[in-house]
């Protein structure tokens, strides 16, 4: 189905639609039922990517059993924490994840906002970044 959102603009995309999978460790189950109710009926699945959340699973390694688990559906992490995973190493799984599934590996990727935690797992400490100046120059 292509057409007009909201905004008015028509993108002359499809609309897709996904759900997004917890990847809490002590629901796994859910998490692999929930991706086989997914397959063939919906287009994507999200995990999460929150490397400090001591709760969680590691979400490229969900991701990569989903896709065994799965033969149609897409996945991609919603959205993978750049400050934590250096960039050619992410490139490579996510090539990888591409490679192995034929093709259903989507890549998300996300600046991070949670920086103390970020910071306590060797990440680097960051802030917002503060608006700049204006200047009274108009610009050419």
């Amino acid at each position: 189905m292509i057409g007009t959102y909201a905004d008015g603009m028509d993108y002359l995309r499809a609309v897709e639609f996904g759900l997004f999978v917890t990847p809490k460790a002590a629901a796994l189950d859910n998490a692999f039922a929930l991706a086989g109710l997914a397959d063939g009926k919906a287009e994507f699945l999200g995990v999460q990517d929150h490397p400090y959340q001591q709760a969680f699973v590691d979400t490229f390694t969900l991701l990569g059993s989903l896709l065994e688990r799965t033969s149609q559906v897409r996945v991609f992490p919603d959205v993978a924490n750049l400050p934590l995973r250096p960039p050619a190493v992410m490139a490579q799984a996510a090539a990888t994840l591409d490679l192995l599934s034929g093709g259903r590996f989507e890549l998300g990727l996300g600046a991070g906002a949670f920086w103390p935690a970020i910071e306590a797992m060797g990440g680097p400490a960051r802030s917002p970044a503060r608006p700049r100046a204006r200047s009274r120059t108009p610009s050419r």
